[in-house]
């Protein structure tokens, strides 16, 4: 199968400049990052792509072997990357997108030559010396409840995540994302993203990173971003002004601003 129309690939912006990748995080698409576009295609060749189960990608693409492991969908993300032979791209992962581009770095290091981290964790689960934000039973319960109703997971879960109840159309957008993916699918991207460690893969990042959280968020507490800044050398922590898991929606202005900041440093 075509890769650019399996991931549904959008190519936008200056074809002359540095091109930026764009990777959505779990139950979301690469709608999800129309706010960033704006700050971004005067100087940047940006892509922007669907993980396969999301938003406009092939479907019968879908193989759970594969996506069992972020290994799959690292492995979709040098894909696209080789069929549009993109060198030195910028790789911006939100949410478990950011732990893919970790995986995809190391598998094409001539691929992608630096990661911006949108609200990143390597690990959901709290463990001893690490907090994660959730405990086990934690997990085991979510991954329950998500699997027994998917929609209705989403209905509750989404506004939770997005972490600004006096912006109600926020968690609805992200209800509504949610629950336009399909279930089966989701199912196994859940339990791939929430029951991943990528905690020692952070260790082989050697490429500038910016890792970008948030003042409260509840899928990954600022522990997280110290713990993520902490084992990567020479990589950058902002904390934005910004509350819940999707501050490119949120708090676009402030993301953006730091993303642009850190694109425009001189390599």
């Amino acid at each position: 199968m075509d890769v650019l129309r399996r991931n549904h690939v959008t190519v936008t912006g200056n074809p002359a400049g540095r091109t930026v990748v764009l990777a959505h995080g779990f139950g979301c698409d690469q709608n999800m990052w129309r706010l960033t576009l704006p700050a971004l295609t005067a100087s940047y060749r940006v892509v922007l792509f669907d993980y396969v189960g999301c938003g406009r990608s092939e479907l019968s693409a879908f193989d759970e072997e594969r996506y069992s492991t972020l290994d799959g969908y690292a492995r979709d993300v040098t894909e696209v990357c080789e069929a549009l032979d993109l060198r030195d791209a910028v790789f911006v992962g939100h949410s478990v997108s950011a732990m893919v581009g970790v995986l995809a770095a190391r598998l094409a290091p001539e691929r992608i030559g630096a990661l911006i981290m949108v609200a990143p964790s390597p690990r959901y689960i709290d463990d001893e010396g690490y907090r994660g934000g959730f405990s086990a039973d934690d997990i085991d319960e979510l991954l329950v409840s998500l699997e027994s109703n998917y929609l209705g997971w989403s209905a509750t879960m989404a506004p939770a995540i997005m972490g600004n109840p006096d912006r109600p159309e926020l968690g609805k957008e992200l209800t509504n994302s949610f629950c336009a993916t399909d279930p089966a699918m989701a199912r196994v991207f859940a339990r791939t993203t929430f029951l991943s460690d990528s905690r020692d893969d952070l260790k082989s990042v050697s490429v500038p990173t910016l890792v970008l959280e948030c003042t409260n968020d509840v899928i990954a507490p600022r522990e997280v971003g110290a713990f993520v800044h902490a084992c990567i050398p020479g990589s950058t922590l902002v904390t934005l002004d910004a509350t819940g898991h999707c501050p490119h929606l949120s708090a676009p202005e402030a993301t953006n601003e730091a993303i642009v900041a850190f694109l425009e440093q001189p390599r």
